[in-house]
C-alpha cells in the first residue's frame, strides 16, 4: 500500500478502544490483524499488538500490496475479566443472571472492512460487556 501522511505517522491501520461502561480507554486488549486480496481469497494473519494506556493501537503491521479487505480481531474477554471490579456500578442495575453465563456477552469482536491503497484507516471500537459499536474514524 502507498503511504499517506496519516499512514506514515500511525501505519495504514490504527484503532482505539473506549470502554463506555466506565468511560475510560480499554488498555491491554490484544488486537490481531489479517488481510486478504479479494473477497474469495483466504485470510492471511499479519500479526498484532496490544492497546496502550490510552486504548490505542498505532503499531499494527501494514497490510501487503494488493489487500482489499482487512479484519481486526479484538480479544475483549480477558480485558473484561481483568477489569471486572471497575464495573461494579454498571452491574448494579443489570439483571443478576445474564443468559451468556459469563461476565461478557461478546468474548471477541471481529471487524472486517474494505481498503484502498494509500489511505489510512482508523477503526475505533466502543465497548461494553454486552455490546459494541464500531465506525471509521479519522
Amino acid at each position: 500500500m502507498t503511504t499517506s501522511t496519516a499512514a506514515a505517522q500511525h501505519g495504514p491501520v490504527s484503532t482505539h478502544i473506549l470502554d463506555t461502561s466506565i468511560g475510560r480507554p480499554a488498555a491491554g486488549v490484544a488486537v490481531r490483524i489479517a488481510a486478504r486480496a479479494g473477497r474469495d481469497a483466504d485470510w492471511r494473519a499479519l500479526g498484532g499488538s496490544t492497546t496502550d494506556a490510552d486504548g490505542r493501537c498505532k503499531d499494527l503491521p501494514a497490510p501487503p500490496e494488493g489487500t482489499t479487505h482487512v479484519r481486526l480481531d479484538f480479544e475483549v474477554e480477558a480485558y473484561f475479566e481483568t477489569h471486572a471490579e471497575k464495573r461494579a456500578d454498571t452491574r448494579q442495575d443489570a439483571p443478576a443472571n445474564r443468559d451468556s453465563g459469563a461476565g461478557v456477552f461478546f468474548p471477541e469482536v471481529a471487524v472486517t472492512f474494505a481498503v484502498r491503497p494509500g489511505e489510512h484507516y482508523h477503526v475505533p471500537l466502543l465497548l461494553t460487556p454486552f455490546g459494541y459499536s464500531v465506525y471509521r474514524g479519522s
